[in-house]
């Protein structure tokens, strides 16, 4: 059984925000991949691409896929190029639930534009360099066992959406996706409510 739930996805297609939200709904712990090795590293992604190279950060990122997998009952935000590596893929998919969260190059741009600690976004960037970028991606996000287009939905509908197949998969393959609320979380969404 499945015990994990796992965003994958391009960048600034809402895995971070939304695996956050996720989490605190249905009680699990957040983990963030790339603050993962930020942690075990401690530089930034930034600084391991501009010292190190791409390697070194892929290489990191392989031995946080291989420990967060060991886990349960965790949201797992990757970043965008963790299904690069197929041993990533294998070990993710192991122990999780793969979800792929999309958008449209020029949604995913107007995202990450605003942002500039982000490494692969060059000043020469623009939604038609991220097409290419994430058309060449497109075959490693088909192991998702699941797809989401975030463009045009908010946080709370791509949560909704999620809860939704769990809920699914929870009525025909009898997996259990949600812990019971007590306590204070409990009294906390009843207050957001």
């Amino acid at each position: 059984m499945k015990r994990n739930i796992v965003l994958i996805g391009f960048m600034g297609t809402g895995k971070s925000t939304v695996g956050k939200i996720l989490a605190h709904k249905i009680s699990f712990e957040y983990i963030d991949t790339d603050r993962e090795v930020e942690k075990v590293t401690g530089l930034t992604i930034s600084q391991i691409f501009d010292n190190h190279g791409e390697q070194r950060f892929r290489s990191e990122e392989s031995i946080v896929a291989h420990k967060v997998s060991t886990l349960q009952q965790k949201i797992i935000s990757t970043g965008g190029g963790i299904v690069l590596r197929p041993e990533n893929v294998e070990t993710l998919q192991s122990t999780g639930l793969l979800i792929e969260l999309t958008a449209t190059p020029e949604v995913i741009w107007e995202r990450v534009s605003r942002r500039s600690h982000r490494p692969l976004i060059k000043k020469e960037m623009n939604a038609e360099v991220i097409a290419e970028l994430m058309a060449g991606r497109e075959p490693y996000y088909q192991c998702a066992d699941y797809r989401i287009d975030t463009s045009e939905k908010t946080l709370l509908q791509v949560v909704e959406e999620i809860e939704k197949i769990l809920q699914a998969r929870e009525k025909e393959q009898g997996e259990t996706w949600f812990r019971p609320l007590v306590g204070r979380k409990a009294i906390e969404l009843s207050r957001e409510a």
